[in-house]
């Protein structure tokens, strides 16, 4: 059982501003860690109070905010960032 990850809309042009090496490992994170466990949110944050339902993960400073829709064994990739601005 391998998970997919896939983009919001926002989520893409969010990362598009970041660096090219945080680019690289931000999909290099989501490749050798979400994509190919069996179990995503092993390596993640459940989030609280207006963002429940959300799982965080960590990457350096930056940090990938997603959905997980486990019926369709899909991470959807919400909002990525800098730690000090991903909140927002």
């Amino acid at each position: 059982m391998s998970w997919v990850y896939r983009f919001d809309e926002r989520a893409v042009k969010e990362l598009r501003k970041l660096g090219k090496q945080a680019q690289r490992d931000i999909i290099s994170y989501l490749d050798e860690r979400i994509a190919v466990d069996e179990d995503p949110r092993r390596f993640g944050k459940g989030l609280r109070s207006d963002l429940a339902g959300l799982w965080l993960y960590r990457v350096g400073d930056y940090r990938i905010v997603c959905q997980i829709l486990d019926g369709e064994l899909i991470v959807l990739v919400v909002t990525v960032g800098h730690r000090r601005d991903v909140y927002d």
